[in-house]
């Protein structure tokens, strides 16, 4: 059997995840390559997440997913998108390809939000490889005025 470097990190990997865990810390996955058999996913897709007084916004790098295919959904202070990343060139034998760096396939990601937000008022828009989300903050999460009375 030829030796495979990639088992080796992934073997380094589970072990030093192992460790974290005995001591009780979660560690978050240092070297993971999206959308490859027999490996773990990467997270997908790219996240940045920003807010106002109003709202929180998050910004989902997703180019080439088909938008019929997103789905995101909103349980208390969780964010799922899931969806599906199709091959570029759909009909091409996998022995045709000379490089085939383009990752494709189905994805899931969920995320804790910092704040509450109204579930049922989430706004969700595609554009330019982009998925953007709208994320109304819930009143109780908004800060209140309280005005000082002067004596």
């Amino acid at each position: 059997m030829a030796w495979d470097p990639f088992t080796e990190v992934e073997t380094l990997r589970r072990e030093i995840d192992r460790v974290f865990n005995q001591f009780g810390l979660e560690a978050e996955p240092f070297s993971r390559v999206a959308f490859l058999p027999a490996r773990g996913p990467r997270q997908y897709p790219l996240i940045n997440t920003y807010e106002d007084k109003d709202n929180l916004y998050i910004e989902a790098l997703a180019p080439g997913v088909d938008p019929a295919s997103l789905d995101v959904s909103v349980l208390r202070n969780t964010l799922t998108i899931s969806g599906e990343k199709r091959q570029a060139a759909a009909g091409v034998r996998p022995e045709a390809f000379h490089r085939n760096e383009r990752a494709s396939g189905r994805f899931i990601r969920s995320l804790e939000l910092p704040i509450e937000v109204e579930e049922n008022e989430v706004r969700a828009e595609y554009k330019d490889g982009l998925l953007l989300l709208t994320l109304p903050k819930a009143a109780k999460a908004k800060p209140k005025q309280i005005s000082v009375a002067v004596a």
